[in-house]
């Protein structure tokens, strides 16, 4: 028993200190959405779209105002945005009620140690999937938006 409560912990060290890369089974795993619901990525994902900054996280949201509801459901798509830089009181205040009012769901990384998406400056970061494998990681702006989908 007390070898489990050990290896536990530093799987999930190891999960989270590695970023995904190409040709990677990403396996499953849940992110809360808005609403503060689990969702599970899974194999049947083959689009992830992550964003870090305020300013793509936006682009991503009016983009995806514009679709209907189950816009990322049909095109088998996720939509991740990491704020785990935002201080939690601003989250709570502000952030999560602006987004609890988008019809699509944004799934929330809030863990500072959760490296598993790579990120560049000033854009986001696509993942395309096959059977749950990464194929490719590309770096987009606001303009790739349309094409990609």
């Amino acid at each position: 028993m007390l070898k489990k409560l050990l290896i536990l912990p530093l799987f999930a060290l190891f999960l989270y200190a590695n970023s995904f890369e190409l040709n990677q089974n990403i396996g499953s795993f849940s992110l809360p959405n808005q609403f503060d619901e689990k969702e599970t990525i899974d194999s049947s994902i083959e689009m992830i779209i992550v964003s870090f900054e305020k300013g793509t996280g936006a682009d991503i949201n009016q983009f995806l105002s514009t679709k209907d509801k189950d816009f990322l459901k049909n095109h088998h798509a996720a939509f991740i945005a990491n704020i785990s830089g935002m201080p939690s009181i601003i989250t709570k205040m502000f952030a999560l009620p602006k987004m609890r009012d988008y019809k699509h769901s944004v799934l929330l990384i809030y863990d500072e140690e959760d490296n598993r998406f790579v990120s560049k400056e000033e854009k986001s970061t696509l993942y395309r999937l096959e059977n749950g494998v990464i194929k490719s990681i590309s770096y987009i702006t606001k303009e790739d938006l349309e094409k990609i989908f």
